[in-house]
């Protein structure tokens, strides 16, 4: 069933500015990647509510969130459900090396994109 957010993907004009502006609200990071050139993971401080992802926008990208995921325990199975249901744009699951999670990309019926995730274990 697909119902916690796992995380929230901002794409930004500077990630180290924003992740000074983070940890002024009061997250912490959790982890540097290589993933989208370089990527910075942001937790609130009390652990309660989504990672934010962070990166600097290149090329053609403009800053705004990316994208919304949801964490799910049976990706297969929910990637599944998703194509039985009819849902638009599905790609997935797949492994993504860099961030150690597979995933499954989707769109809304405006277009808006939307992952679920499982940690690789």
């Amino acid at each position: 069933m697909i119902s916690k957010i796992d995380h929230i993907e901002i794409e930004v004009s500077d990630a180290s500015e924003m992740a000074e502006f983070l940890e002024k609200l009061g997250y912490e990071q959790h982890r540097q990647t290589e993933h989208h050139g370089e990527s910075y993971e942001y937790v609130p401080g009390d652990g309660e509510g989504p990672l934010f992802e962070i990166h600097t926008v290149s090329g053609e990208e403009t800053p705004g969130i990316n994208h919304i995921a949801f964490s799910v325990d049976d990706i297969q199975e929910e990637s599944e459900r998703l194509e039985e249901a009819d849902v638009d744009s599905i790609v997935g699951p797949y492994d993504v090396d860099k961030t150690g999670r597979t995933i499954t990309n989707f769109r809304d019926p405006d277009g808006n994109r939307f992952q679920i995730v499982s940690d690789d274990d």
